[in-house]
């Protein structure tokens, strides 16, 4: 898991030292990118909520985001930045080392007022079984990654400099080892994975209405934005 988080924290550190901010990391916008499911092979896809930082106060306002992964910071409506991502990568790592279980027991319907007193309310779990085998140090860093102050978290330069993430200071060959595909989603087995994905990748090539991809400029979004900036202007 310390090789998985590396190769996300390499992946963010890139994107954050050229001002970009993802806003929505989730195990569902990480994918492997070969098929030996190597922790190198880790991608990080959907950009569709990232944003360059260009607000002279170097923060967002919009909350961008998916519940259990939210930063507290994004619901307040009161300005963010990148350690929203880093909250993120936190709420990642401890979901894989717990077996799936989320830290705060935030459900995806929950309401930001409901998100916030959750976590402002819950302490992290780290008696339960699951994480006898888990070192202090890796408990130590997901604690750093989640506090609630965003300052206070690390920066994903930071990550990469952990002990936790260093193989060489951990005498671990962990950085090799192929992770399971399936070990990240328990509840689907890696034929039904492989499946899914088929059949999406199916449906895109074969739907009439999106056979025909073309420039981002012709999405009836794109067209809509500018249509109300001629208004505006």
């Amino acid at each position: 898991m310390a090789a998985i988080l590396r190769t996300l924290a390499t992946t963010v550190a890139y994107l954050h030292e050229h001002g970009v901010v993802h806003r929505d990391l989730k195990p569902e916008n990480i994918l492997f990118a070969s098929s030996d499911c190597t922790p190198e092979s880790i991608t990080i896809c959907d950009m569709g909520f990232a944003k360059q930082l260009r607000a002279d106060n170097g923060l967002l306002m919009t909350p961008c985001y998916t519940a259990h992964y939210v930063a507290p910071e994004v619901l307040k409506r009161q300005g963010y930045d990148a350690a929203c991502d880093i909250w993120s990568l936190g709420i990642i790592v401890y979901i894989l080392l717990a077996g799936g279980r989320c830290p705060f027991n935030i459900a995806v319907k929950d309401g930001p007022q409901q998100i916030l007193q959750k976590i402002s309310n819950g302490k992290i779990d780290f008696q339960t079984s699951s994480w006898a085998g888990i070192s202090q140090q890796a408990k130590d860093l997901i604690g750093d990654m989640l506090h609630v102050a965003p300052q206070r978290r690390p920066t994903a330069v930071q990550l990469l400099k952990h002990p936790w993430l260093n193989p060489s200071n951990n005498n671990t060959q962990s950085q090799a080892i192929p992770v399971d595909a399936a070990n990240l989603y328990p509840s689907v087995s890696r034929v039904e994975l492989k499946e899914s994905v088929a059949a999406t990748f199916r449906a895109i090539s074969t739907a009439p209405e999106v056979a025909n991809i073309g420039p981002v400029a012709m999405s009836e979004l794109a067209r809509r934005r500018i249509k109300d900036k001629s208004n505006a202007s």
